[in-house]
């Protein structure tokens, strides 16, 4: 008996894993033409498990044999529950659906002539629990599947008309990406990431750029969108949306037992930065259903036709009174510099845990009923604004609760020590890209993936994976390589040439003709060649070695120089620095007044503005982050300064009345010249920057630092040493502070502000006192710094105040008129402002435009010393 008994239940051993395998539901979602709805939501009745059909309207789930509701969400059309049994084993069981259009109808009410529509009253009750609903999450736990595509349907020949386009961009689609990721948020806006998958198309070291995180921007819930555009756009339930938007309600329907409104959404303005198209309000809890919303051109987007954003709410599995995303799709049309294609990405959220911040909803008291004799209306905003006081009250209390909870739930886990990996991410790592993510398989990615590819994608990946051995071997590399290096002297006039090795990863770059043919009263003509050889890493790794061979013909002055780098360390910044030789510098080591700049006025205007020295010696600096947002450089110098004088006085337009200036800076605390002879200096500098909360990626490629809302602190200590051989003796300290402030639609401000100055008495040359980048030509170079300032008059040893402020407007005030919406044009304000004990209170101020022909600045502005006018002018620059 036995002998029977043992046979058979080892054959039942084994057939147990196969009947309890995971089979796959798939199908095909259309609606009643046949035609497919792509990213359909398809999500199982009860638990955490969901997923979204893709671009051709199919979807799969794997899902272990049993009997499941499915349900079936598209914006616009009636939910669909489907029951399915899943058979034991790899079986595959097809359901298609086809989806019903909702029949949104208005229900009966009495509309007085006086009364707006009733979508009105029902965004006002949205609005009003817009931070409600912000908050209602405490925290949460999720995975995430993000696929982004972009298609390439156009490219030019030459960007702008005179770069070059690389062989290898082609039309069809020139990227396409998956990931899985864990995501944990907690309030008040603390998401973490942990990527655990990812899958480049041709690319099997590449890691994707898909980040979760970043749809936290695009929640409605928000008052402004800051996405798209630097502006930002208004929400829908905006505080202040009416003054944007109208509404429409185009119909009512019932689903599982809750009425959802349809409401069409109209911008009141046409080139307003605002949405178009459908958002779903679920009634009495006023909260977003879903979404379907579009910008397009009049919206004013950068380099984007229009943006098609649809977003999915559901109740969360553990705790339905709050609703979390499901899913979220973004689609586009680009169009830039000739460049024409599409993109879209889509993202399906699953394995909710949710932590809500209540354990209910909370109820504010009701709208009080119409008397009896008083026939049946649609509610007014007024009458929708009775409970505002109570919703407010709520809100103010769900803010505070809403973290409370948050931080309970973290430290509970923590003690339990029941935190996933990704809650464990250190302070400011936003989100970590593990190793190995990239080498899983395409039978992984088959089992796991829950949104089928389109045939499309299969061809791309199926050519792409399986030529990525040739592209990569040296023969194709070395094809595309020609194609590359092939001379464009266009190209090489504007913009240098490079020559390229990529099997080798290495990169040799000529400098383009007019930083090498240049022209000075100090040198004469100037042939500089100068080129950089470059050999990197996969990672961030790279070494490169610049020479110059730089020679003054009619000074006959050779200047030969060569600068060191090394990026020696695989993450983080860590960097050497070498600058050995002789060269020519300007008096401001920061100027703005470049030497293409300062050619063009010598020779046609009779202006010298730039002077020069020459420098023999070296410098040895290494720049390291030593903590999360805390970066140092220190540096040792030893160089010996020699004054140059003028070598020629010939030019190719001669102004009347205009002759050149000798080669001595004027300065006013200098009153008998700045000449210096000869000085040898042997110095040591050390900077430190320190950004608070600053945020970051760590990938195994590196780190990628994305900024902080607190400010950049920075402090400067430079010391000049009276050692043998040097000349010098001083002690310099700076500290200094900059920030950018968002604003929403009322645009961007930044600030800079510097304070310091030199200790004692202290012995040096004109070189080595503190400057102040001035700008004294039609050209700005950097708009951040002053535009109307002398080159060296004001540069001091003594104590200082420097501080610069300008304000984008983004267009707020340009798109109220109509010729100017057209144009794209945006404002700008500026303030700039010194204070030494020579020049005073000096001020500039300035207005202007921006993206002129989407590249192009222009300002006008006015300074002011000691509250006396002293200069105007215009400024032309970059500015996009």
């Amino acid at each position: 008996m036995i002998r029977c008994v043992l046979p058979l239940l080892s054959l039942l051993l084994c057939l147990l894993p196969l009947l309890s395998a995971a089979g796959i539901l798939k199908g095909r979602v259309t609606d009643p033409k046949g035609e497919p709805l792509g990213f359909t939501n398809v999500a199982v009745k009860g638990t955490t498990t969901n997923t979204a059909s893709n671009e051709q309207g199919n979807y799969q789930l794997p899902l272990a044999a049993g009997e499941y509701e499915i349900v079936f969400l598209y914006v616009g059309f009636k939910p669909q529950m489907e029951r399915v049994r899943i058979a034991g084993g790899d079986t595959v069981t097809v359901l298609n659906v086809t989806m019903t259009p909702e029949n949104y109808q208005l229900r009966e009410v009495v509309v007085r002539a006086k009364d707006k529509d009733p979508a009105f009253a029902i965004i006002q009750h949205a609005m009003d629990w817009r931070n409600y609903h912000r908050r209602e999450v405490a925290a949460f736990t999720a995975r995430t599947y993000i696929k982004a595509l972009a298609r390439l349907k156009d490219a030019p020949s030459r960007v702008l008309g005179m770069f070059k386009v690389g062989p290898d961009l082609k039309p069809g689609i020139i990227y396409l990406s998956e990931s899985v990721s864990e995501v944990a948020f907690r309030q008040p806006n603390i998401v973490k990431e942990r990527m655990i998958s990812s899958r480049v198309s041709g690319d099997a070291k590449a890691f994707s750029l898909n980040r979760a995180g970043a749809g936290r921007g695009l929640s409605f819930y928000n008052p402004v969108l800051k996405a798209f555009s630097e502006r930002g756009f208004v929400s829908p339930i905006a505080p202040n949306a009416f003054l944007f938007y109208q509404y429409v309600l185009e119909g009512t329907t019932e689903q599982n037992g809750q009425l959802v409104h349809k409401i069409r959404v109209v911008p009141r303005r046409r080139t307003d930065p605002v949405f178009a198209g459908h958002i779903y309000i679920a009634d009495g809890t006023w909260r977003i259903h879903s979404v379907a919303l579009t910008l397009n051109e009049d919206a004013q987007l950068d380099y984007v036709d229009n943006v098609r954003i649809e977003q999915q709410y559901a109740p969360a599995p553990n705790a339905p009174h709050v609703w979390v995303m499901q899913s979220q799709t973004l689609t586009a049309n680009i169009s830039a510099f000739g460049f024409k294609g599409n993109a879209f990405l889509t993202a399906v959220f699953s394995s909710y845990k949710v932590t809500p911040t209540y354990a209910s909803r909370p109820v504010p008291a009701a709208t009080p009923a119409p008397a009896s004799n008083e026939p049946v209306h649609a509610e007014t905003v007024a009458e929708a604004r009775q409970e505002r006081p109570a919703v407010r009250a709520a809100a103010r209390q769900v803010k505070r609760q809403s973290r409370k909870t948050a931080a309970a739930v973290v430290d509970s886990l923590a003690r339990r020590g029941d935190l996933l990996e990704v809650e464990k991410m250190a302070p400011g790592e936003i989100m970590r890209v593990e190793k190995g993510v990239n080498e899983r398989d395409s039978a992984y990615w088959s089992q796991i993936r829950p949104v089928p590819l389109t045939d499309e994608e299969l061809k791309d990946y199926r050519v792409k994976d399986s030529t990525e051995v040739v592209r990569n071997s040296k023969p194709y590399q070395d094809s595309l390589d020609r194609l590359r290096n092939k001379f464009d002297p266009q190209s090489f006039l504007l913009g240098g040439y490079t020559y390229n090795d990529s099997h080798r990863k290495q990169q040799y770059y000529v400098a383009p003709v007019f930083q090498i043919v240049q022209y000075s009263t100090v040198e004469g003509l100037i042939v500089n060649p100068q080129f950089t050889y470059s050999r990197y890493t996969d990672d961030r790794r790279r070494f490169w070695l610049t020479p110059s061979f730089r020679y003054g013909v009619e000074a006959k002055l050779f200047s030969p120089s060569v600068e060191l780098n090394w990026q020696h360390d695989a993450v983080r910044t860590a960097r050497l620095q070498v600058v050995v030789g002789r060269t020519i510098e300007n008096f401001d080591p920061n100027s703005q007044l470049t030497p293409a700049i300062n050619t063009n006025y010598t020779l046609f205007r009779n202006r010298n503005f730039a002077k020069y020295y020459q420098r023999r010696g070296a410098e040895v600096g290494y720049l390291s982050e030593v903590l999360n947002g805390l970066n140092m450089r220190a540096a040792v110098s030893y160089f010996d300064r020699r004054e140059l004088e003028n070598a020629t006085v010939e030019l190719i337009t001669d102004v009347p009345g205009r002759a050149f200036t000798p080669n001595d800076p004027v300065a006013d605390e200098l009153p008998l010249g700045s000449g210096f002879g000869r000085s040898r200096a042997l110095a040591t500098e050390v900077w430190v920057n320190y950004r608070p909360g600053q945020r970051y990626i760590t990938r195994p490629t590196g780190k990628v630092s994305l900024g902080s809302k607190y400010p950049l602190l920075s402090l400067t200590w430079r010391q000049g040493w009276n050692a043998p051989g040097s000349d010098v003796r001083y002690t310099f300290l700076e500290a200094g502070i900059q920030q950018s402030v968002q604003f929403g639609l009322l645009g961007t401000s930044s600030y800079r502000v510097q304070a310091g100055g030199f200790l004692g008495k202290p012995e040096l040359s004109f070189m080595d006192y503190r400057h102040f980048s001035g700008n004294q030509t039609l050209f700005a170079a950097d708009f951040t710094r002053f535009q109307l300032l002398d080159y060296y008059r004001f540069a001091t040893r003594k104590s200082f105040v420097e501080a610069h402020f300008d304000h984008h407007f983004n267009g707020f005030f340009l798109n109220k008129i109509p010729l100017m919406r057209r144009l794209k044009w945006q404002e700008v304000g500026t303030l700039n402002y010194l204070r030494t004990q020579i020049a005073g209170h000096y001020v500039e101020v300035g207005a202007g435009i921006e993206h002129v022909f989407k590249l192009l600045r222009v300002d006008y502005f006015t300074a002011l010393q000691s509250g006396q006018k002293v200069q105007q002018g215009f400024r032309i620059g970059i500015g996009f």
